[in-house]
């Protein structure tokens, strides 16, 4: 088997394991979506604590990621159909909002002891990694209640599918007649006809899913402009770190995928959009 066909196979298998976990963690319930996104949060943070790291710049990444954790937890309690099942979720709430606060002047603290170069980049690396990684996915676990009575996980994996509908088909129209390049700098293989093969199949199916959803088309057509021209800026902005920190992938989490950042980076910058989209229109 040569080394091509080996890594198209590789990259076929993890992709469909990937697929399998990530729609059926959405789909069995809202504690199993939010493992899912849990584990995502994390495996992102530490990867782009890592690029920060290959660029010299050294973030706090235990209170950086104790920050992103708390912030997706204290937004998983707030959306969770049960959470009440704990007990003293209120005071719970309260003290983990009051520990997320201090997270942040205590990463001043800690930098005055760390004696590094660069204290402003190292502070402003960790916070970009909540700001970056962490809150996006927070968001991600309103998609399922925004305009809806009760949870409905359709709505996120109709988000999902449309984020890749709008992958797939820039990939395939950009291989098949792409020519002027969309942003040379720091993507060379993106061009304008893939971005556009892009747009329309995100449009597709956003269309297709206004149709098994019985909802209206113009405003599912509408989000899936939102999220297909978000999503290349999200591409856009991870391609953007990894050339400053000098590598192909941002990490090796996923077999013939990368990292995390790799796979959902579209997500990443797309999912505060279409939260504001849904918010006012849904």
């Amino acid at each position: 088997m040569s080394d091509k066909l080996k890594n198209l196979v590789v990259r076929t298998v993890s992709g469909i394991g990937l697929t399998v976990v990530v729609l059926g963690g959405m789909l069995w319930s809202q504690w199993s979506l939010g493992a899912v996104l849990l584990l995502l949060l994390v495996g992102g943070m530490w990867e782009f604590y890592n690029l920060s790291a290959k660029q010299a710049i050294h973030p706090q990444r235990f209170l950086g990621l104790l920050a992103g954790v708390l912030l997706f937890a204290l937004n998983f309690a707030f959306v969770s159909n049960d959470i009440e099942v704990l007990g003293a979720a209120s005071r719970l709430f309260a003290g983990g909002l009051a520990m997320l606060l201090l997270l942040v002047p205590l990463m001043f603290i800690c930098e005055l002891y760390r004696k590094q170069p660069n204290p402003a980049a190292n502070i402003g690396a960790t916070l970009m990694g909540v700001c970056y990684v962490a809150l996006p996915l927070s968001l991600t676990l309103y998609l399922p209640i925004i305009g809806s009575e009760a949870w409905n996980p359709w709505v996120l994996i109709a988000y999902i599918c449309i984020v890749w509908s709008n992958d797939v088909f820039a990939y395939l129209v950009g291989m098949a007649i792409g020519r002027r390049r969309l942003f040379e700098r720091l993507s060379p293989k993106k061009s304008w006809e893939g971005f556009f093969g892009g747009l329309a199949g995100a449009v597709v199916a956003g269309v297709v899913v206004a149709h098994l959803m019985h909802h209206d088309y113009i405003t599912w057509g509408v989000l899936a402009v939102v999220v297909a021209v978000t999503a290349v800026f999200g591409d856009l902005a991870e391609s953007m770190f990894k050339r400053a920190a000098d590598v192909k992938d941002s990490g090796a989490l996923i077999p013939g995928h990368g990292g995390v950042l790799d796979r959902f980076d579209a997500l990443l910058l797309s999912a505060p959009f279409v939260f504001v989209y849904m918010l006012f229109v849904f």
